[in-house]
């Protein structure tokens, strides 16, 4: 009898109204909650850059040679070298086919790439994960957001250098035309970083060399 009052009282408790009001929170915290992933943690397939971590207060400048040089795999092509774009305004993203603010984020990188393309920025994604056990994801990941530009992985060293111990991605870098890096983005806001990347695009354009 205890435990029949016991189940009515559980019924009684979870009226459609509450059961609405959960679902409705529980999305908001998936939708919202949620601004960047750990490139250290664990993915739900093949593993990702081992990145050690440094000083969180040290910043760069600009890019140093290391990443400029670097030969990052290409998903089709010649190896991906940051130095070929000297001269130009370039953003850099980081990220990774299993990171949900990555995949929240690449729609509006594709509109920014459309709208910023023919005014000379250029855009390179360089993923975080193993580049052989990815390959087939990646792949479908640039089929199903119709990724137009230039896709790829960073090399462990790339990855660590820019990342300088905040292990987050998201990660997203407007560099100068001067090699300068004008902004560098942690995590990704769908209300707040489309707008401030588009702005910072633009500071970058009218910055002369």
């Amino acid at each position: 009898m205890a435990e029949r009052k016991k189940a009515l009282k559980e019924v009684r408790f979870w009226t459609p109204l509450r059961v609405a009001a959960t679902v409705i929170v529980l999305g908001l915290i998936a939708a919202f909650g949620i601004s960047s992933c750990n490139s250290n943690d664990a993915p739900p397939a093949g593993p990702t850059v081992a990145v050690k971590r440094a000083n969180p207060n040290t910043g760069l400048v600009t890019l140093p040679t290391v990443v400029l040089e670097a030969e990052n795999k290409a998903r089709s092509g010649a190896p991906i070298k940051l130095s070929n774009y000297s001269g130009k305004v370039l953003l850099v993203n980081l990220w990774a086919t299993w990171c949900g603010p990555c995949r929240m984020e690449t729609p509006e990188l594709v509109k920014l790439h459309k709208e910023f393309q023919s005014r000379g920025v250029e855009m390179v994604g360089l993923s975080t994960e193993d580049p052989d056990m990815s390959a087939q994801s990646v792949a479908e990941f640039v089929r199903e957001f119709d990724v137009d530009y230039q896709i790829g992985w960073a090399t462990r060293e790339v990855a660590i250098t820019l990342m300088q111990g905040r292990t987050s991605i998201p990660q997203s870098f407007i560099i100068a035309r001067d090699g300068r890096i004008l902004k560098r983005f942690i995590g990704f806001n769908p209300e707040s970083t489309p707008p401030q990347l588009k702005q910072a695009l633009e500071q970058a354009l009218v910055e002369k060399s």
